[in-house]
């Protein structure tokens, strides 16, 4: 009876959602209050591995019984450091992310370059600062900082490209968490240049940020090696990264740039897996980057503050925007009409010249700007082009920019 015991009780700590139940209460004492030690003891009696899709379900179901993403991200570092050994464990094949240009493949080349960093320069500098005047250690200090500033192109191609993916498989809380811890990373560089730009502020307080910034860079590592990476291996079909490699240049690299393109071993998609969000519904309106319905587009465009006017390739008005505060009036009547014919005989042939040019190649856009009461105008003509560059038509776009020009100082999202 004993030995059915030990196997039941095996089987019940195996079982995943028993397991998914106890990380959640482990988290849960440690939002209590109780000390890492104590969560450790437990965590090593009950769990003998965990998987990274399971911290990220654990902490959907955080969030989603009510504790705040905040909380969430404070308990971020604690969690890792208790189920760091768990983790490590983990031996999990990444034949195709271990290809040289694969996304996850530049991501860890990137994590390389700054432990080199960390380890060679960082943490060097500060063990010879604290023997050297504030003259001497400032500036070498700096250097580096500035150099690691470059982890923003990493963190922003994390939050940019691979976060949208997973939220679109409904996997939200890992993102918010990390892209807060993110934040706070950048924040942290931010200060230590700002103390080492400050010729008065404390050697001490600066060398201990300076080491601690290190700290939470590497920290950051670990969980993008041993959760992030492994979950989306796991969750993103072969062609999502295929259009994430596409569009990595577009934010750049950190320390280290992929030395060829990479493409799958496939011909295209892996087949297995759809994007559970994509709307392939009629009524959608496809652009290059997204889709939407016509009523969104014509609200949209109504809301921008500016005057929009399109005429085709053949002079024919197609388009006006209709915003809440119009600069120059429109009747309808005019969709359909020769632009030529929308102007007075005075000025007809100044448009008709401006469009001749943008029509031609000669010109890409021509600009204008006058005063109107109290409005400032800004009027600006474009050529529109498809991929081919050939000639579609030409966009007028009205704003007053008065507002623009009175703006002084700064105002952040934060604010």
């Amino acid at each position: 009876m004993l030995f059915a015991r030990r196997v039941t009780m095996s089987e019940m700590i195996n079982n995943r959602e028993y397991r998914q139940k106890i990380l959640k209460e482990l988290i849960g004492e440690l939002h209590e209050g109780k000390s890492v030690e104590e969560v450790k003891a437990r965590f090593a009696d009950l769990i003998e591995g965990v998987a990274a899709t399971e911290i990220s379900e654990m902490e959907q179901a955080l969030i989603n019984e009510g504790m705040p993403v905040e909380e969430v991200q404070r308990l971020c570092d604690v969690h890792a450091a208790v189920f760091k050994g768990s983790i490590e464990e983990i031996h999990r094949p990444v034949n195709e992310a271990e290809i040289p240009g694969h996304p996850v493949h530049t991501f860890k080349e990137e994590n390389r370059a700054l432990e080199a960093l960390i380890s060679e320069k960082l943490l060097p500098a500060v063990k010879a600062a604290e023997s050297k005047d504030s003259g001497e250690y400032t500036g070498p200090l700096s250097n580096i900082f500035k150099e690691l500033w470059e982890i923003d192109k990493h963190y922003s191609r994390k939050e940019n490209l691979l976060f949208p993916y997973m939220e679109k498989y409904d996997i939200t809380a890992p993102p918010k968490v990390m892209w807060g811890v993110d934040d706070e990373i950048r924040a942290q560089i931010k200060e230590v240049l700002t103390l080492l730009k400050d010729g008065s502020a404390d050697k001490k307080e600066t060398l201990e940020k300076a080491a601690a910034t290190g700290d939470r860079i590497l920290e950051m590592i670990f969980k993008e090696e041993n959760i992030l990476f492994p979950m989306v291996l796991e969750t993103l079909t072969e062609d999502e990264w295929v259009e994430i490699e596409k569009a990595s240049d577009e934010i750049g690299y950190c320390l280290y740039k992929p030395v060829m393109r990479w493409l799958p071993m496939g011909s295209g998609a892996s087949g297995e897996k759809q994007n559970p969000k994509v709307e392939k519904a009629a009524g959608y309106v496809h652009f290059d980057a997204g889709y939407m319905l016509p009523e969104e587009i014509n609200a949209l465009l109504n809301t921008l503050p500016i005057d929009m006017t399109f005429v085709d390739k053949n002079g024919e008005v197609k388009y006006f925007s209709q915003g809440k505060e119009r600069i120059f009036a429109r009747p309808k009547t005019i969709i359909g009409r020769q632009v030529s014919n929308c102007h007075p005989p005075a000025s007809a042939h100044i448009v008709e010249g401006i469009v001749a040019d943008l029509m031609s190649g000669k010109k890409d856009h021509e600009d204008f700007w006058i005063k109107m009461g109290d409005k400032y105008v800004y009027i600006r003509y474009f050529a529109v082009r498809n991929a081919k560059g050939e000639y579609l038509g030409t966009v007028e776009v009205s704003q007053d920019i008065k507002p623009i020009q009175e703006i002084t100082g700064e105002k952040r999202l934060v604010e």
